[in-house]
């Protein structure tokens, strides 16, 4: 029987249980500009079936459809979380929760809501992602994708109209309200710059001339004034180094494609194991969505948008991971002189923009700052606290940012979830060129393995680098993949690339590609180590570091899926295991040598140093030792200078295995060793107390154990937890493992995949949803995806709800 056909008489079938909303058309939402943009929903609809974990399993027959309801269940989820990114992108938090208090950090990484509304209301009031919209393909949005944000938009508020708020977070609150297509668009904008404008936000927001310098500069602007002197080179290479290094970022990824060569049937095999934050608007929601003969796809969506970012078919999977590539670069102004508000190009003047931005204030007047823009984008006056880029009356700085006319990323997306194959995933790669901060890994079922860093960067050749790189740049750009270009010669604009759709970025041929050997796997390094035997070189230090010391997740993740693609056999059921396994690789490298050198270092502690010896190397919940290594092995990193905390220092020539050996005899070693060892007693907390006693979640008033750790370990399963001595350890987690898959094929009609969302699929403490899969995550089981019908319909959790506008 035909899908439609079925999906008909099982509607019928279901009508006794079906949830049916039937909601009249709300009122329009006006923008400001006096255009109604409100989308209509008269005549959508859409099926949708949960299965078990509250997974929503959606058919339409339609893309405007199928984003319908996409949007219904979404809100029925993350309603408050949704309706907290809204007034976020437009700009209006300040008017609701008051100009200091901060954003939770998901859209930007504004230090306050004052700062979050100035940038984001000044890209409402530019017309910024209107431009964008009306942009054709493949420069712009595609028609499915466009059509997919109006249903969104359309599916969420049809949800608002029919249902009560029961999430405390948001229920009877007056900032949630119907939303536009143009909303969701934002919202993509967002994301899109999240590494470059999105980076800068305080520093755009902030920047002044120096004759309106003074008191109040937020966060980031660093001083102006005068004609004092520019930044120091040196000390900024630092901070634009650590920005920009992936142990310090509040995302990453773990990804492994094997190919046919290493598995028991020749089909391929994929793990994606993405570190994104447990709270806010970053997390992941988990979705199949199905157009009878046009998509099939199921996987976890960034929660506002409309696609499966991360997910399978029956015969393509794929992961991505935080790439190394910086989505950013600096053009460095010579300033008019006498007026810092104009600058030298090829020694013509060139004044900059004004854009007055007005945001509303709670309980108080409005505000009012001016933003400048240039050729190359806004003056900025800093990237975050840590590094200053001062105004001075000689010298700004522009910030450009290539994803800020890149709205392509739902494009990518879609493109994905219709692929059937690696190959497909490549064409789809060359035609959209939407992603903006992110690795792709993929398998399928044909046995091929696919690795590629095809991000939209801007187009900083090493050689343009060489030629155009002011003094800080010369610096910035071998340190951290930081460009700072002479903004005064037209000769060091960045061209273009002949296979790239915009202009000044690297065309696809640019990039780094790795397919179809035994694996590949990448941890959030440069994609050098993407292949222990096979590294990839060749590409522009803008993309990342070649022959440098690798994380010691990398390390670890290398050694594990060398081992496995050598030992062969592979099935989905190995995947599992490694996600799981919870090794930590540093203490296999340090803990020996740790416990040896204890006696001497705590020379009245015979239990520490047993503990340290006895632990077993592993961040799992019932691992004893595990705590006091992690707490030691913090301060010893966060004191100890890298260069001096391994006796054998690194080899590019053997890149897996260097450093190692301990530095015991490193000043700090024995002081770091005794602090944690008294932090433990102070906090009441045995020594040899089991992992998971004291690193947990509380959900609902419930306990819920949590493996993993953190980065500086190496652990494949990375939790980035909040230390809380009071409360009895490690008490929340900030981010870390969250959507997990892992998949693969028997040759059948259904990939062979099994899924985990660690903090499940509601933020409303209300649901039955919200700590379900975080309690599977504690025990390391998994869902097994529904993914044909005859597995959807056998669910003996299955609901129907049929949803029409």
């Amino acid at each position: 029987m035909h899908l439609r056909t079925r999906l008909k008489h099982l509607a019928l079938a279901c009508a006794a249980v079906a949830v049916v909303t039937a909601t009249a058309p709300g009122p329009a939402v006006a923008d400001p500009g006096g255009r109604d943009h409100r989308p209509s929903d008269r005549g959508l609809s859409a099926v949708i079936r949960y299965t078990e974990y509250g997974i929503p399993h959606i058919v339409a027959r339609s893309y405007p459809d199928l984003g319908f309801g996409t949007g219904w269940a979404q809100a029925a989820d993350q309603v408050c979380v949704l309706a907290d990114g809204f007034l976020t992108v437009n700009g209006d938090r300040s008017r609701h929760f008051g100009p200091e208090a901060a954003p939770d950090g998901s859209l930007s990484s504004a230090a306050t809501n004052l700062s979050s509304d100035l940038y984001f209301r000044g890209v409402k009031d530019a017309g910024t992602v209107e431009g964008l919209l009306a942009t054709p393909a493949p420069a712009g949005p595609g028609h499915d994708v466009k059509e997919l944000m109006r249903g969104w938009a359309a599916g969420y508020n049809a949800w608002l109209r029919g249902n009560r708020i029961t999430d405390p977070a948001c229920a009877g609150a007056d900032w949630v309200r119907p939303v536009t297509a143009l909303d969701v668009a934002r919202r993509s904008f967002a994301v899109s710059v999240l590494g470059g404008q999105g980076r800068a936000v305080d520093g755009i927001t902030a920047a002044r001339p120096p004759a309106a310098a003074g008191a109040g500069t937020a966060p980031g602007a660093g001083k102006a004034g005068g004609s004092g002197e520019g930044p120091d080179p040196e000390r900024t290479a630092e901070a634009a180094r650590a920005l920009f290094a992936p142990e310090n970022a509040t995302m990453g990824s773990n990804a492994v494609a094997f190919s046919g060569a290493t598995t028991a049937n020749g089909r391929g095999l994929l793990l994606g194991n993405p570190h994104y934050p447990w709270q806010g608007g970053r997390r992941f929601w988990q979705s199949q969505q199905t157009i009878p003969g046009e998509l099939n796809v199921s996987g976890a969506s960034l929660l506002g948008t409309a696609v499966v970012n991360i997910g399978f078919n029956d015969r393509v999977a794929w992961s991505h991971t935080v790439a190394t590539g910086v989505p950013l670069n600096l053009h460095q102004l010579a300033l008019v002189p006498g007026d810092p508000t104009a600058y030298l190009v090829d020694g013509r003047p060139e004044r900059m923009t004004e854009r007055r931005v007005t945001v509303a204030v709670k309980d108080g007047t409005p505000v009012s700052r001016t933003q400048w823009w240039t050729r190359y984008g806004p003056v900025v006056g800093g990237l975050g606290p840590q590094l200053p880029l001062p105004w001075t009356t000689t010298t700004a700085y522009a910030l450009n940012d290539p994803n800020a006319a890149n709205l392509r990323g739902s494009d990518t997306a879609l493109g994905f979830g219709k692929a059937r194959s690696t190959r497909d995933l490549s064409e789809v790669l060359r035609r959209t060129q939407g992603l903006p901060w992110v690795n792709t890994v993929a398998a399928d079922s044909a046995g091929r393995s696919l690795f590629t860093q095809a991000q939209v960067l801007p187009r900083i050749t090493d050689d343009l680098a060489a030629r155009c790189s002011t003094p800080l740049g010369r610096v910035t750009y071998p340190a951290s993949g930081v460009a700072v270009l002479d903004g005064s010669r037209a000769e060091c604009g960045l061209g273009s690339d002949p296979d790239a759709v915009q202009p000044g970025v690297f065309g696809p041929a640019r990039m780094p590609v790795l397919r179809d050997t035994s694996y590949v796997v990448n941890s959030n390094d440069s994609a050098w180590l993407t292949h222990a035997e096979r590294p990839l070189t060749g590409y522009e230090r803008v993309f990342g570091t070649i022959g440098t010391q690798r994380s010691p997740r990398t390390r670890g993740g290398v050694e594990d899926v060398a081992a496995m693609a050598a030992r062969g056999g592979l099935r989905v059921a190995d995947l599992q295991r490694q996600q799981f396994a919870n090794r930590a690789p540093i203490g296999d490298l340090a803990a020996a040598d740790v416990a040896r050198a204890c006696p001497a270092a705590l020379p009245d502690d015979t239990e520490a140093c047993r503990v340290i010896g006895a632990w077993d190397r592993t961040m799992s919940t019932d691992s004893r030792g595990a705590l006091l290594f992690d707490r030691f092995w913090r301060r010893f990193t966060a004191t100890v200078p890298s260069a001096q905390q391994w006796q054998v220092p690194f080899s590019a020539a053997d890149p897996v295995r260097t450093p190692h050996t301990v530095n015991t005899g490193a000043a700090g070693f024995a002081k770091a060793l005794g602090d944690a060892v008294a932090e433990l007693r102070a906090a009441g907390i045995a020594l040899d107390a089991p992992l998971g006693a004291h690193q947990f979640v509380v959900r609902n008033g419930q306990r819920i154990p949590v493996g993993g750790g953190t980065e500086s370990l190496g652990v494949w399963n990375k939790t980035e937890p909040v230390w809380n001595a009071a409360g009895g350890g490690y008490t929340e987690v900030a981010h870390g493992t969250s959507h997990v898959q892992a998949v693969g094929w028997d040759g059948g009609r259904c990939p062979v995949a099994r899924t985990l969302l660690s903090y499940s699929q509601s933020s409303n403490p209300a649901s039955p949803h919200h700590a379900d899969q975080t309690r599977l995550y504690a025990g390391g089981r998994w869902v097994t995806s529904r993914f044909c019908e005859k597995d959807i319909l056998s669910s003996p959790a299955l609901r129907v709800v049929v949803v029409r506008g």
